[in-house]
């Protein structure tokens, strides 16, 4: 496949490793310009690409792995070579505290993060890769039928889309579990309960039904909630290390 990816941070580089290892030709990006990204070239095997020439040159499929905040920042005209039936896979996760802001459509009321990211976007996407560590996508990945193979959820509300990623993520060594709507993805977001956690496709499937798929408003604030305790940790963590220093 030809696959676009724009963003070359921590997933975006490891799904490039991955993907160039099956085969695969990758298409990368970053904001600041292909000239910055030789070292990723190398270690990677993509090819290192302006973020137009990577959304135009993932003819089979695009992924947007960056910031949320920076999502409105992208070029108004980046998808419009970008055909209708080309799977675009968001990332994103909302961290208000480490580096986003806030976002306030996110802090209250019904709308997902990738929700968010498609408006922002004009385009479908498809919910995955946002919960598990970029290493272990590199690392963990193993045979289908393999004992306590990896599921991630992946949500979408394009049917046919959201079979060709489940295939990809398949192929990169994960059971793929199908995770409804993108407007049930709360299910996969940060402070929840899987987010983060190496659970198999069984495990993963009870959860998510036991979530339910309307997020209530207490569900909505007690996973802001955890999320908030979680980034503050980090935080401290990096205060901590730098006074050390």
């Amino acid at each position: 496949m030809n696959i676009g990816i724009i963003g070359a941070g921590h997933i975006g580089s490891a799904l490039a490793v991955r993907l160039t290892g099956l085969g695969h030709q990758v298409y990368i990006a970053n904001s600041r310009g292909p000239e910055t990204l030789r070292d990723v070239e190398q270690k990677t095997g993509a090819q290192a690409v302006t973020a137009e020439e990577a959304a135009r040159r993932g003819t089979d499929l695009l992924v947007v792995t960056i910031p949320l905040k920076n999502i409105p920042d992208l070029p108004q005209d980046l998808l419009k070579d970008v055909p209708a039936n080309v799977p675009i896979i968001d990332t994103s996760n909302y961290y208000p505290v480490l580096r986003d802001g806030r976002i306030e459509e996110l802090e209250h009321g019904p709308l997902t993060e990738s929700e968010w990211v498609q408006q922002q976007l004009g385009r479908p996407v498809v919910k995955v890769f946002n919960n598990i560590y970029a290493h272990h996508i590199v690392e963990k990945g193993q045979p289908q039928g393999t004992p306590g193979r990896i599921a991630l959820p992946v949500a979408s509300d394009e049917a046919a889309a959201k079979q060709q990623v489940m295939a990809v993520v398949d192929e990169l060594g994960f059971d793929a579990v199908d995770a409804g709507k993108l407007h049930e993805s709360w299910r996969q977001q940060p402070g929840t309960p899987s987010y983060g956690q190496d659970w198999p496709a069984d495990k993963l499937r009870a959860h998510l039904q036991g979530l339910g798929s309307g997020r209530s408003e207490q569900q909505h604030a007690e996973y802001r909630a955890n999320h908030t305790r979680a980034e503050q940790q980090i935080l401290k963590q990096f205060q901590q290390g730098q006074g050390a220093e």
